[in-house]
C-alpha cells in the first residue's frame, strides 16, 4: 500500500496535465491535480481556442467584401467587439466546465489553487500539504516582455482576451505565429495595425518561402509591416501611446501588444530546490519517456520547450501516463509534427523546411507552385497561395509539405500522415487529386522548380 497521498499529483491542469491525470487515473492511479487560474490551460482559456474564434470574427470582412464578386447585395456591416467578446466568454466558460466534468467523471482530485513543491513527493497546495509518489510538471508557457522603459504601458497576449474596447490603432511587437495571427485579426476587425519586427521576414523558423509569402500578404491586405528594426521605449500621452523606435521614429497607437514569445512558467514552483534540472531560460530538462532529472518528476508541454503546440502537449501526457502507470513505455518521437499559424492567409506545415533539410539530409529537390485560389477568380482579391514539397532526392521520400493559403491547416493535417509515414513522391503522383480543389497541386507537380545537391 502507498505511503502517499497520491500515486500521482499534477501539477498544472492544462490539456496535457488534463490528459496524463485522466489517462493515469483509468490505469488505476489515485490521481490529484491542481491549477491556480481555470481549467484547461493556456489553449482552451487564454490561447488557441478563443483565438481561432476571433480570426473567424476577423474574416467576415474579407467575406462580406468577396460576396459582392459572386452576385450577392450585401448592406452594411458592422462589428461589435462587446458582442463578441461576450459569446467568446460564454464559449470559454462552457470549455472550462467540461474540462472540470472530465476530471471529476474520472475520479481526479482537484485543487483550485497553486501548488508549489516543498519537498521531493510534497506539494503545499494553500493552507494544505499533500505527498505523491510521482508528480508531474505541467504548468505550460507565460507571455515574454522584454525590458525597456514604459513596458507597463503594453499588452501580452493573455491580455488582449479581456480588453474592454476595441483600439483604433494597434501597434503588434513581433514576427512570430502569435504576432502573425493578432496582427490579422485587429486588422480584419477594423483596427490600423502596425506589426514591427526586428528580422527581414515575419515567421522566424518556418520555411522561407512561406515567410517570404506571409509577410507580403499581411502587407497586401493593409497591414504596415515595418521590419528589420524595434522599439526603443514606450511612453503616454493625452493622445495615446508613443512608441518610440530605435531609428528615432515616433509613432502614437491605442494599444501596444507584445507578442514576442513565451517562456516557461516555472517561477516559484520549487522545482530548482528539490533538485529538478532546468536549463537558463526555465526549461525543464526531460528524457523521451518525460522524466526529469529527478526519478520520480517528470514535465509534459510547454513547460519542456520541446514542441510548444497543445496536441504535443496532450500526447506527451497520454504517453507519460502509459509509461508510468499502464506498464506500456511510450517514449515520444517529435519528427514530422505538423502546425499551423492561423494568420490571413493560414499556413499550415509538416516537417522540414527548404533550408533544414539541406542541412539536415542532403540533396533534395524542391516541388512548388503559386496561384490565385479559385474563388478569388471572381471576388477579384489578388491574394496569392502557395503549395511547396520538398523531397529527398536519395530516396524521394516526401519530407516536408508547406502551404499558405485558404484551409492551409485542413489540408496540411491529412498530408501529415504520409509524410509521417515515409511516403514518396511516387506514392504522392499515384494518388489521383480532387478537382477542382487546391490540394490536388500536391499530387499534380511533375517537375522540380529547383534542387540541391
Amino acid at each position: 500500500m502507498s505511503t502517499y497521498d497520491f500515486d500521482l499529483f499534477v501539477i498544472g491542469a492544462g490539456s496535457g496535465g488534463v490528459r496524463a491525470a485522466r489517462v493515469a487515473a483509468g490505469h488505476g492511479a489515485k490521481v490529484g491535480i491542481c491549477e491556480e487560474s481555470r481549467v484547461g490551460g493556456t489553449c482552451v482559456i487564454r490561447g488557441c481556442v478563443p483565438k481561432k474564434l476571433m480570426v473567424y470574427a476577423a474574416h467576415f470582412a474579407e467575406d462580406f467584401e468577396d460576396a459582392r464578386g459572386y452576385g450577392w447585395t450585401v448592406g452594411e456591416a458592422r462589428f461589435s467587439w462587446p458582442k463578441f467578446i461576450a459569446a467568446k466568454d460564454a464559449e470559454i466558460d462552457r470549455l472550462n466546465g467540461v474540462y472540470i466534468s472530465l476530471l471529476n467523471d474520472s475520479g481526479v482530485q482537484l485543487y483550485e489553487t497553486r501548488g508549489v513543491l516543498i519537498g521531493p513527493h510534497e506539494i503545499r497546495l494553500g493552507e494544505e500539504t499533500v505527498t505523491a509518489g510521482h508528480i508531474l510538471i505541467a504548468t505550460g508557457g507565460r507571455p515574454w516582455l522584454p525590458e525597456l522603459p514604459g513596458i507597463e504601458h503594453a499588452i501580452s497576449s493573455d491580455d488582449v482576451f479581456h480588453l474592454e474596447a476595441q483600439p483604433d490603432r494597434v501597434a503588434v511587437i513581433g514576427g512570430g505565429f502569435i504576432a502573425c495571427e493578432f496582427a490579422g485579426i485587429f486588422n480584419g476587425m477594423g483596427s490600423k495595425v502596425i506589426q514591427i519586427y526586428r528580422g527581414d521576414a515575419l515567421l522566424r523558423g518556418f520555411d522561407s518561402d512561406v515567410r517570404r509569402v506571409v509577410t507580403a500578404e499581411l502587407h497586401n491586405k493593409g497591414i504596415t509591416v515595418r521590419l528589420e528594426t524595434d522599439v526603443k521605449e514606450l511612453a503616454k500621452n493625452d493622445s495615446g501611446i508613443e512608441v518610440v523606435m530605435e531609428d528615432g521614429e515616433v509613432m502614437t497607437v491605442d494599444q501596444v501588444l507584445y507578442a514576442t514569445g513565451r517562456v516557461p512558467n516555472v517561477r516559484g514552483l520549487g522545482l530548482a530546490e528539490v533538485g529538478v534540472e532546468m536549463r537558463a531560460d526555465g526549461r525543464v530538462v526531460v528524457d523521451e519517456l518525460s522524466c526529469s532529472s529527478v526519478d520520480h518528476i517528470y514535465a509534459v508541454g510547454d513547460v519542456t520547450s520541446r514542441i510548444n503546440l497543445t496536441p504535443v502537449a496532450i500526447y506527451e501526457g497520454h504517453a507519460f501516463a502509459d509509461t508510468v502507470f499502464g506498464g506500456r513505455e511510450r517514449p515520444v518521437n517529435h519528427e514530422y509534427v505538423p502546425s499551423a499559424v492561423f494568420s490571413q492567409p493560414p499556413v499550415g506545415t509538416v516537417g522540414y523546411s527548404e533550408d533544414d533539410a539541406v542541412h539536415h539530409i542532403g540533396p533534395v529537390d524542391i516541388y512548388q507552385s503559386e496561384f490565385r485560389p479559385m474563388k478569388h477568380t471572381l471576388s477579384g482579391r489578388q491574394e496569392k497561395m502557395l503549395i511547396k514539397l520538398v523531397v529527398e532526392r536519395a530516396n524521394q521520400q516526401v519530407v516536408g509539405v508547406h502551404i499558405v493559403g485558404p484551409d492551409a491547416p485542413e489540408i496540411v493535417q491529412g498530408f501529415a500522415v504520409a509524410v509521417k509515414s515515409g511516403l514518396t513522391k511516387e506514392q504522392f503522383d499515384c494518388t489521383i487529386g480532387i478537382h477542382p480543389t487546391a490540394a490536388e497541386e500536391l499530387v499534380t507537380m511533375r517537375n522540380p522548380v529547383r534542387s540541391h545537391g
